[in-house]
């Protein structure tokens, strides 16, 4: 293959509200955080592991509108774009460096609010299964109460 490629497609919730800044000539950057979770068992201790990720998201112009007017904190997203370093100096006249996803694309999923309805919905439609299955255990443990 004799080209390259940088793209990264990222699912994640909101850190904060987008940030926006205009610029003179009507263009303008929103910015906002990205978390992403990878979550794992320790084989060695058993013990479930989460890591959060985090990424700086750039959007630009009608895409920075539309994500400053419909998105806020925790809400679930589809970002696709590509990885830029930016260089700057500190105060101190220190070279920092900046990793940004520049977004090209982007998909909103799930609002926070519906995030939590589907948890809790999801919660308790497990309780009456688990309870049943107890119930289909007890009936199996007592041979003399069958139904036929």
């Amino acid at each position: 293959m004799s080209g390259t490629l940088n793209k990264v497609m990222l699912i994640g919730h909101l850190g904060d509200e987008v940030k926006m800044h205009y610029f003179d000539g009507g263009n303008c950057i929103g910015r906002f955080p990205l978390a992403t979770n990878e979550t794992y068992v320790n084989k060695q201790t058993n013990e479930r592991i989460s890591n959060t990720e985090w990424h700086n998201i750039v959007v630009r112009n009608k895409g920075a509108e539309i994500c400053e007017k419909y998105l806020s904190k925790g809400d679930k997203v589809y970002v696709e774009g590509r990885i830029k370093t930016r260089k700057w100096q500190d105060d101190s006249g220190n070279d920092r460096y900046s990793t940004e996803i520049h977004c090209t694309d982007f998909t909103f999923l799930t609002t926070k609010q519906e995030s939590e309805n589907q948890q809790s919905a999801n919660q308790s439609a497990q309780k009456p299964v688990e309870s049943n299955k107890n119930q289909i255990n007890k009936e199996k443990e007592d041979p003399g109460d069958l139904p036929f």
